[in-house]
Formats: C-alpha cells, sequence, structure tokens
C-alpha cells in the first residue's frame, strides 16, 4: 500500500513539514505539505488522500477542529497525529475523536514510516472488507475456464498473451458463456493479481444510482446518502475493475466513463475533490456494440477505447466437444457442495446433453446439473432426471429426427414450458433457464410469449 499512498502533512514548523516529507517521499507515491490547518482543508477539498499526518498544536484553527471536520468530510482518510505536547489526555482525546495513532515529537524517520505503514495498511484492510462484503452480497464465485474444443483453445491463448499488459479488454457473447469468468482468468495472470477484482453490474444498477456506484458518494450529497459511500473505482485502485453487461449504461453515464478511461481520475457525487485510480478495466456485453454505435445508444469513442483487445466467446451449442468436461467438472462441484455422491453421468444423459441447445449457455447447464444431483434417487444422473427441466424433450422426437428444426423453436418451445412450469414466475424460470430476468423479459417479447 505504501508504494500508491498519498499523504499529506500538515504542520507549522516548516522543520516537521521537510523531514516528515523526506522521511516518507521515498516510498509514498506523494507527499503534500500545508502549514496551517486551512491550508490543508483547502488541499484536501481538491484532491483525495490517503493519510494526512496532523500537528494538534497549530495557530488558527487547532489540530482537533481540523481532525473533527476530516472526519466528518473525509472518514475514508486515516488520521496520524503528532505533537510536542504529548500527554494521555490529548492522546485518548485525539483516538476518540478517529485519529488512528499518536506520535509525540521528536520523532525518528523510522518511528515514522512504521507508524504510516500500518496507518495504511488499517486503510487497505477497511477496503478490502468493504469489497468482500460487496463480493459476498453478489454471490461471486471464482471457477476456472473449462474446455476443450479449439474455439476455447483459441480463447484460453488470447488470455495467455493479454493478460501480462494493462491493455483494456472487450468481452463479447450470450448471457451464460462464461465472460466473467474470462475476465477473473485475465486478472489472475496479470501484474494485479494481488490486487482488487472489482465487478461493476452494469445489467443491475438503477441509471441514476450507477454514478454514486461507481465513483462514489460524499455524505448528504443526495437524499438517502446518509454515510460517504466508496466507489467501484476507488475500491479497485491497483486492480482491475470490470464492467459486466456495459453496453445497458445510458449515455450519460458513459460520458462519464470515457473521462475516466482517458485522465484515470474520479470525484464522488457531491464533492469537488479529484481522486487518482490506477485500474486496468475489462468490461462485457451481450450486444453488439458496433449497431449500438450506429444506432447512437452507445458511444463510439467509448467503444474503440474499451474494445482495444476483442474477445468473443462461442455459445455453447457452437462447442459441443465441451459439453461433457463442464457437465463432469459441475457433477464434482455439486456433490462436494450438496454432500452427496452421485459417481457419473450415464451415456443416455450425457446424449442429451450434447444435443440440447442450451439457450442459455454455461449458466443453464450448471444449473441443470445441480438439480440433477440434488433431485436424483440413484448414484448416476439418468434422461429422466433431465426430463423435468426440458432438456430431453427439448430434442426432437425420434420420428423427426431427419427434420431439421429453427433454432429460435427449440428456444421459443423450451422457454414458454419453462415459465410453465413456474406458472409464469418469471424470475424462477430465468433463474433455471441460467440468464438474467432482464435477458428473459427481451425474450418473451421476442418470441411473444405471455
Amino acid at each position: 500500500m505504501f508504494g500508491q499512498a498519498r499523504i499529506l502533512v500538515i504542520d507549522d514548523e516548516e522543520s516537521i513539514r521537510d523531514s516528515c516529507r523526506q522521511a516518507l517521499a521515498r516510498k509514498a507515491s506523494r507527499v503534500e505539505v500545508a502549514g496551517d490547518g486551512l491550508t490543508g482543508l483547502g488541499i484536501l477539498e481538491k484532491e483525495a488522500f490517503d493519510l494526512v499526518i496532523l500537528d494538534l498544536k497549530m495557530p488558527g484553527l487547532s489540530g482537533m477542529d481540523v481532525l473533527d471536520k476530516i472526519e466528518q468530510k473525509y472518514p475514508e482518510v486515516v488520521v496520524v497525529v503528532i505533537t510536542g505536547y504529548a500527554t494521555v489526555e490529548s492522546a485518548v482525546e485525539a483516538m476518540r475523536r478517529g485519529a488512528y495513532d499518536f506520535i509525540p515529537k521528536p520523532f525518528t524517520p523510522e518511528s515514522l514510516r512504521a507508524t504510516v505503514g500500518r496507518a495504511l495498511d488499517r486503510r487497505e484492510l477497511v477496503l478490502e472488507n468493504i469489497l468482500l462484503r460487496s463480493e459476498l452480497e453478489a454471490n461471486v464465485g471464482s471457477e476456472v475456464i473449462i474446455g476443450q474444443s479449439k474455439a476455447m483453445k483459441e480463447i484460453e491463448e488470447i488470455v495467455r498473451k493479454v493478460s501480462p499488459t494493462d491493455t483494456t479488454v472487450l468481452i463479447s457473447g450470450e448471457s451464460g458463456t462464461g465472460k466473467e469468468l474470462v475476465a477473473r482468468a485475465i486478472h489472475r495472470h496479470s501484474r494485479r493479481k494481488d490486487k482488487p477484482f472489482v465487478v461493476v453490474d452494469c445489467g443491475s444498477l438503477v441509471e441514476n444510482l450507477f454514478e454514486s456506484e461507481l465513483f462514489g458518494h460524499v455524505k448528504g450529497s443526495f437524499t438517502g446518502a446518509t454515510a460517504t459511500k466508496y466507489g467501484r473505482l476507488e475500491l479497485a485502485n491497483g486492480g482491475t475493475v470490470f464492467f459486466d453487461e456495459i453496453g445497458n449504461i445510458g449515455v450519460n453515464v458513459q460520458t462519464k466513463l470515457l473521462r475516466v478511461l482517458q485522465e484515470r481520475e474520479i470525484t464522488k457525487v457531491g464533492s469537488s475533490q479529484v481522486i487518482k485510480v490506477d485500474v486496468r478495466v475489462v468490461a462485457a456485453t451481450n450486444k453488439d456494440l458496433q449497431k449500438a454505435t450506429q444506432a447512437g445508444t452507445f458511444r463510439e469513442d467509448l467503444f474503440y477505447r474499451l474494445s482495444v483487445v476483442p474477445v468473443t466467446l462461442p455459445s455453447l451449442r457452437e462447442r459441443r466437444d465441451d459439453i461433457e468436461p463442464l457437465a463432469n467438472y459441475f457433477l464434482k462441484k455439486y456433490n462436494q457442495k450438496r454432500k452427496t455422491n452421485v459417481r457419473a453421468i450415464s451415456a443416455h444423459a450425457m446424449k442429451a446433453l450434447v444435443e440440447y441447445d442450451w439457450p442459455g449457455n454455461v449458466r443453464e447447464l450448471e444449473n441443470a446439473i445441480e438439480r440433477a444431483v440434488v433431485l436424483t434417487e440413484n448414484d448416476t444422473v439418468e434422461p429422466s432426471d433431465l426430463l423435468y427441466y426440458g432438456l430431453t424433450s427439448a430434442t426432437p422426437p425420434k420420428s423427426d429426427v431427419n427434420k431439421p428444426r429453427r433454432l429460435a423453436d427449440v428456444e421459443k418451445e423450451h422457454i414458454a414450458r419453462t415459465l410453465k412450469m413456474f406458472d409464469g414466475h418469471k424470475g424462477k424460470t430465468a433463474k433455471c433457464l441460467g440468464i438474467d430476468r432482464k435477458t428473459l423479459r427481451s425474450k418473451l417479447r421476442r418470441y411473444a410469449i405471455k
């Protein structure tokens, strides 16, 4: 954390400011100084810092008053208090008001660096806890890419080449093809692998809250903003931010996102303070963004900035060689997760899986295997364990095996059957199909299913 730290020293003694700068400049990315509290707060108003070293005894605005204002306006900033008037009372009062630690003057460069290092570690831990909570809420897994088809081997080769760079990647493909898995693989094999991987789900966020989610907001910036919030880009600092279904963001947000990619800085909603961010961007979409640019719904300059390296994931029906290894992988996964002992998938059941067209792609396949593992009364998955989900019955009857069917007809039939199975409940239907609700609504309109 020290290497990326932005530190502000507020002290009325020039010798202390200079010694702090010299002690920290080689380790921190930036060290600024201010000779009084008002000047320090003015610097904080314009630019974000990770840590403030604050003298308690200053003319004019006192250190305690400055501490109170920092805690009120910039609660994410860690404060280390220094003073030549070290008493137990002042130390306790400063800690009570939110200071992380307390150093009496005079101090050595080593003791200053040690205290600052601990304070920065604590700030990083706070950010990691926020990120962990959001990951748990999103129920995000860390699967591996499974595939032996030529198409997936080509994808793996692209991932191998692009991962060590900081190049922006745009991953395209239908819902459920594994776009997030590829994004995570890129991060996992990059130089940023020990830093955060932060997901921004563009499909589930309400547009008027998207800016707050992306950039963060300060307390009181709008109705309901009861506390200062970290934005996803700030949480991803030093790591990778993954924009899932980026084609869903509005033009206004696109403009602001383009500026972030160009300037690598953000401003929280309700604040004028500029925060520098160092992130690698990976985006994904199930839409044709080139068509969207032609239609005027997606900015052309943003599209070209995102698609430096385009990766297109094939649908599962285009790589049927991968269905068997994927099915066996999910069988093993859900045996362990559900504490069951289903040994295998029978040849007839596997044939049904391979012949099915999987409108929900890998996600739908995973859901089907999980349900079979949970519901089967045997130690082997049979076609009868899949019939309930319309898998085998969605394939043509034997008498029609030589009569080709349009993929759209098969998909429409399967969606209608699944919707009926769940008595019209769209949430349960989408989950069963392995697609999100927005995609389901789109397909229902396309096929005029009610």
